[in-house]
């Protein structure tokens, strides 16, 4: 989404600076900018603001891993606009960062050839709503006028930023007239930690409050991403929340038949079902059904939003544009549900997909160099475990799946497919979160591996963060480096050599010619997670079956970006030299009843041939969901379509495909795995 920032954002960021000075008034001068002594470590700052500004030390801690996990993210903003370890917000930042519209032009979101959507992307370029979130999050002027320090330093160097999180957490307390001191009871600290959450509902700021002060009592110890070990020792602390009620928040509206978990904040916010003119398939923005009775709910998919939450919500309310289950706040981890789980949403270009999955909207850009915050990470983790419990979702990369794993429907749709969450999602720890890690469970000689590389210290070096044109990448302009910092993906190359080409991915590239680093070229990655065929091993290398080639990465033993696995692969019958790769695993001819169009049993460009294996994600039915008019007035709108074709979901690249069970025998990873 094109954004435009409104005139008045530093104006009200100077207003709240003011008030916030304010508050703090009574705490005596305001400090000088500091000199940091290279001797003084993270845990040492962070004891030296609580001491300075009369915050508990645990409140601080606490507050700064809910934001950041303690990392300075190398001085990059995070997807709200927040900076370093106490994530110190900046509007102007927020208004800047550019945006891009949802839908790529001929795209089809729906991804239903029996009934084609073709959305205007002029829609989602617009701005609708407003584009910065409350004044209230507007915080690093507000710090500025606290401490003194300059927003640039507070914004660029942890020791200022601690500093300036400790002046805001201590101006809240004031304000609500709580007892300030380093040594004062944590307890009577909720309500300030709840308003340093900036959300604008009671609920999302109890939820953020509740998340630290449950974190105070499990306590935390971790590296940074800058190398400093910090601590947060557990200690039991019951919270008084009588604050929270004196921040005069709105209650969100939780209705009955709200599908969220309990303790997280969640509003109903509908995306229309209605008829947009005159004919029977002029209506949006998703279908009706009857999940899971009528049809199982085998996915869940994670997309971000590519804007600013206000305006995607108000996207997702716009009968003609298209619709999604939920959408996540990225300061606060507020949740938005608009469709139902039983009904259809329009979000993965791929109807197989969509008719079996529930879409999550984060919101973030992809491949800005933006980092997603720790409370939308924990928000999130929670909605998707309750969802996957709910309708028996297994807890894996083969069933929540990225939108960038979601399949073309055809040859001709691949290249068009979106690449969101990106290489910067952390999915390893997003699975901690769920309490669903990666673990190996398999040797060398067990015939799979699962990526998942030390997210951290990952780095590629990925082009482009400064460009990110539709569609396949350009060679130019030229494209600048991205900001380094951590990675979920492996890159993966044609032998084992850092100076090896890139594998190729020939939906992108059908001239054979490698794939590239740049931020949306995802065709020669592998994610965390993701589990592959081991294809050979040769020193610190390994190779995996990939596109129907052998595709190196680096995987040393001393510091492995993969664990080894168990399980199942396919492989083609005996006698089958090649057999087709599917983007949907819908019914054979025979299965549609009359009056009720064929869909096409496609193959995408790709070739399995024999000796190849892929990792088995499981075995499907062929299902068709005909979907087509407003009030099912079509013949066998509304049901599910089912055949004697059945499938096999297979990792058989940086995104997931079918193919067909009589096309292929499963076995066990192990058999004839390499030595």
């Amino acid at each position: 989404m094109h954004l435009s920032p409104p005139p008045s954002g530093r104006r009200i960021l100077l207003a709240a600076a003011v008030a916030a000075t304010a508050a703090l008034a009574a705490t005596g001068p305001v400090a000088a900018e500091p000199i940091t002594a290279p001797t003084v470590d993270r845990q040492q700052q962070y004891a030296a603001a609580a001491g300075e500004y009369g915050v508990p030390q645990n409140v601080l801690l606490g507050v700064s891993y809910l934001e950041s996990r303690w990392d300075t993210h190398a001085g990059q903003p995070s997807t709200s606009g927040g900076y370093g370890p106490m994530h110190l917000t900046d509007a102007e930042q927020v208004a800047s960062t550019p945006s891009s519209a949802h839908v790529d032009e001929n795209e089809d979101p729906r991804g239903d050839d029996a009934r084609p959507l073709t959305v205007d992307p002029a829609i989602a370029a617009a701005p609708s709503g407003d584009v910065l979130p409350q004044a209230s999050l507007q915080t690093v002027d507000a710090a500025a006028a606290l401490t003194g320090l300059s927003v640039e330093t507070l914004r660029s160097d942890a020791t200022a930023n601690i500093r300036g999180g400790a002046a805001l957490l201590a101006s809240y307390q004031k304000a609500l007239g709580g007892p300030v001191g380093a040594g004062s009871d944590p307890a009577a600290w909720y309500g300030a930690v709840a308003r340093y959450s900036g959300a604008d509902t009671e609920d999302a700021a109890a939820a953020f409050a509740d998340e630290v002060y449950d974190q105070i009592g499990q306590g935390a110890s971790r590296t940074t991403d800058d190398g400093q070990r910090v601590t947060l020792a557990a200690a039991a602390v019951t919270p008084d929340e009588s604050g929270l009620h004196k921040l005069g928040l709105r209650r969100a509206e939780r209705p009955d038949g709200l599908e969220c978990p309990v303790r997280v904040a969640c509003e109903w916010i509908p995306a229309p079902y209605e008829k947009y003119g005159p004919g029977a398939g002029d209506y949006g923005n998703h279908d009706l059904g009857a999940r899971p009775a009528q049809q199982k709910i085998e996915y869940i998919v994670i997309h971000d939003t590519e804007g600013y939450f206000g305006p995607s919500v108000n996207l997702v309310k716009d009968k003609t544009y298209l619709g999604w289950h939920y959408t996540l706040r990225s300061a606060d981890g507020y949740i938005a549900q608009h469709i139902k789980a039983k009904d259809v949403g329009w979000h993965a270009g791929n109807w197989y997909v969509n008719a079996k999955s529930i879409g999550i909207e984060h919101e973030g850009f992809a491949g800005h160099g933006t980092w997603y915050t720790e409370a939308m990470y924990r928000t999130s983790a929670k909605l998707v475990r309750h969802l996957a419990l709910r309708f028996q979702v297994p807890l894996d990369r083969q069933h929540i799946l990225g939108h960038d794993n979601v399949p073309g429907t055809t040859a001709g749709t691949v290249a068009g497919m979106h690449w969101d969450p990106g290489p910067y999602w952390d999915w390893s720890h997003y699975f901690d979160l769920m309490k669903a890690p990666f673990q190996g469970t398999g040797t060398p000689h067990s015939g799979l591996v699962t990526i998942d590389p030390d997210y951290a210290t990952n780095q590629p070096a990925f082009i482009g963060c400064n460009q990110q044109p539709p569609g396949v990448p350009k060679p130019t302009p030229p494209a600048a480096p991205c900001p380094l910092r951590g990675s979920s993906s492996v890159i993966l190359h044609t032998a084992p050599s850092e100076l090896a080409p890139l594998v190729n991915d020939r939906g992108l590239r059908p001239n054979g010619t490698p794939d590239t680093m740049y931020i949306s070229d995802h065709g020669a990655r592998a994610s965390a997670g993701q589990t592959y065929a081991l294809a050979d091993v040769q020193g610190d290398w390994t190779a995996i079956w990939y596109l129907g080639q052998k595709a190196w990465f680096y995987n040393p033993a001393a510091a492995p970006t993969a664990k080894w696995a168990q399980g199942s692969v396919v492989t083609p019958k005996p006698g089958k030299t090649t057999i087709p790769v599917y983007g949907r695993a819908y019914p054979e001819r025979a299965a549609y009843p009359a009056g009720v169009p064929y869909q096409t049993i496609s193959p995408l460009q790709y070739t399995f041939a024999a000796g190849q294996r892929y990792a088995v994600g499981g075995v499907l039915p062929g299902e068709y969901y005909r979907a087509v008019t407003f009030d099912g007035s079509s013949p066998g709108d509304w049901t599910v379509i089912r055949g004697e074709n059945r499938y096999v979901q297979i990792q058989f690249g940086h995104r997931v495909m079918f193919v067909n069970l009589d096309d292929v025998q499963i076995q066990p990873a192990s058999v004839g795995s390499p030595e």
